[in-house]
This record gives C-alpha cells, sequence and structure tokens, in this order.
C-alpha cells in the first residue's frame, strides 16, 4: 500500500483531487477517495499499485502542487537529516560572505557549478574560501545578522519532529559560524559543518580539515541510523545540491527542496511550490500537530 500526498498550502480544490484520482486510474495505480489532511492544503490518496507511474502521473499535473509517493507504512520519519544552505536557510552563505570582500559574482559562480554537480565539492570550496583570505572575521557576524533567513517552515518542520520523538541533524558544506547559530535557532539536536579557519581577526583563506562533504552526510544518516536501530524507511534527507545527493539516495523519504536539476531528477520526491512546512504533511502530520514557535 502506497500514500501520495498532494500538497498546495491554501491552494488545493476538490477538482484538482477528482482530477487526480481520474489520473491514477488511467496509470493503472487503483487509487481511493481522497483524504483531507488539512481542507484546501494537503490531501491523501491511497494508491495500491505502481508507485512510480503514479508519481509521473501527478507531477505537474496541477500548477502549484507538490506530490509524494511513499509506502504507507513507517511514513512518520524517526530521523531526518537536512542540508542548511538554500535548504534551511534561503541563501548560500559564502556567496553573502563573499559580497563583504566584492567577490560575490565570482564566488557564487563556483558555488552554482559545485551545486549542480559540475565541480568537485571539496576542491570548490578550497577554491572559494581561498579567495576570501584577509577577509575580516567581523564580517561573518555582520554577515549572520544582515543576510542570512531561515527558510520559511524550517522551524515548525524541526521542531514538530522533535515533539514527536525524532532526531534532527543539520549537515552543512557550510560554515559552523552559520550553522551553529542556525541549528539552535531552529532547534536541531546536532550541528556539522565546516569550520573557517582565522588568525590575527582575519580569515587566512583555508578551513580545517577534513571537509564536510557529500561523503560525511551519507555517513551521518547511516551512523545515526544505525545507532538508533531504526530502518532506512523511518528516515528523511532533505537538501538542494549535488553534495546532498548520497544522503538523499539512502533515505526512506529522500527529498530534493528547491533543489538543482541534477538532484530534482534524482530524488525519490521533490519540493518546488510550498514551504519546509510540506515534509509534515508528506509524514501525515496535520497542522493542528505543528509546534512553530
Amino acid at each position: 500500500m502506497f500514500t501520495a500526498t498532494l500538497i498546495a498550502a491554501g491552494r488545493l480544490s476538490p477538482q484538482t483531487l477528482t482530477d487526480a484520482v481520474a489520473r491514477l486510474t488511467d496509470a493503472g495505480c487503483a487509487p481511493g477517495t481522497p483524504e483531507w489532511l488539512d481542507e484546501g492544503d494537503a490531501a491523501d490518496i491511497a494508491i495500491t499499485a505502481d508507485p512510480a507511474a503514479a508519481r509521473t502521473a501527478l507531477e505537474g499535473a496541477a500548477d502549484g502542487v507538490d506530490v509524494v509517493v511513499q509506502p504507507a507504512a513507517r511514513r512518520e520519519k524517526r530521523l531526518l537529516v537536512a542540508d542548511m544552505d538554500s535548504t534551511m536557510i534561503t541563501v548560500e552563505c559564502i556567496d553573502e560572505l563573499a559580497d563583504y570582500a566584492g567577490l560575490k559574482p565570482q564566488i557564487a559562480e563556483i558555488t552554482e557549478a559545485a551545486m549542480r554537480g559540475e565541480l568537485d565539492f571539496a576542491a570548490a570550496l578550497d577554491a572559494r574560501v581561498a579567495l576570501l583570505r584577509g577577509l575580516d572575521a567581523s564580517a561573518i557576524d555582520r554577515c549572520r545578522a544582515e543576510r542570512v533567513r531561515l527558510m520559511p517552515g524550517a522551524v515548525a518542520l524541526v521542531r514538530t519532529m522533535r515533539a514527536r520523538g525524532a532526531t534532527t541533524i543539520l549537515v552543512s558544506g557550510g560554515f559552523t559560524a552559520f550553522a551553529e547559530p542556525v541549528g539552535a535557532e531552529i532547534g536541531f539536536d546536532r550541528v556539522i559543518a565546516n569550520k573557517l579557519l582565522v588568525a590575527e581577526g582575519a580569515l587566512t583563506g583555508k578551513v580545517a580539515t577534513p571537509i564536510v562533504d557529500s561523503g560525511t552526510k551519507e555517513r551521518t544518516l547511516r551512523e545515526a541510523r544505525a545507532a538508533m536501530d531504526l530502518p532506512e524507511a523511518a528516515t528523511l534527507a532533505v537538501g538542494d545540491g549535488a553534495n546532498d545527493l548520497a544522503m538523499i539516495g539512502i533515505a526512506g523519504l529522500g527529498v530534493a527542496y528547491r533543489a538543482k536539476p541534477i538532484v530534482a531528477a534524482a530524488a525519490a520526491a521533490r519540493i518546488d511550490h510550498n514551504d519546509l512546512t510540506a515534509l509534515l504533511w508528506a509524514q501525515g502530520i496535520r497542522r493542528r500537530d505543528w509546534i512553530t514557535a
């Protein structure tokens, strides 16, 4: 048994659900009657066959609607491993920090290529950080205060999952100077990120080793899952860039969030239109049970 969840906060109509049932029937998925999670926001449709065909039939069928198709069993997850930049926050921190050195276009171009999977992540990180050599370390605090904003829905997602017994881990290829305050503000259990090296009040152009990269993210999920004695199905990973692919690929529910094409194409689910609270509806958690502060 599988569940197809349709999500379009404030915009999901009964006609959209009727159309979805028709599409699922035509695709041979044997759908049941739609059930509202929250009327107008999200609804479930049970299907008994061919989840891949269901996803194909539903994705893109209605404007502004995100679709998550997954096994009905273990739908609510016990472990969340999340990326930070452009996932839990709205910016890429290194690009914004580069702006204080007058280098944002140059560094953002490298970031974009790395997130599309066109460059080796570690080499791209080293190259970008090297360009920041000599930048006054006070720019880090200024950047965090002036540029870093939480992604809508991040607090509700993490705090609701934690309140229901899940473990939440933020694993970032970015920097501890941003990730630790962000993780604390959102409410993560643990934070893992790279450390920018500073000497005599300025960035040295280097990060501490070993670098937190794609392998770190995958290993973190595997190790946490083993420590908690969880099946794969009880895990959720979410990210937007190529360095998130490995953890997304091994999670019970791997989600591409407003992601680069390479990630959106590979992930089992993608959220393109809604905020991070979509991942609560995907787990069958209704709005009345969310913790938003």
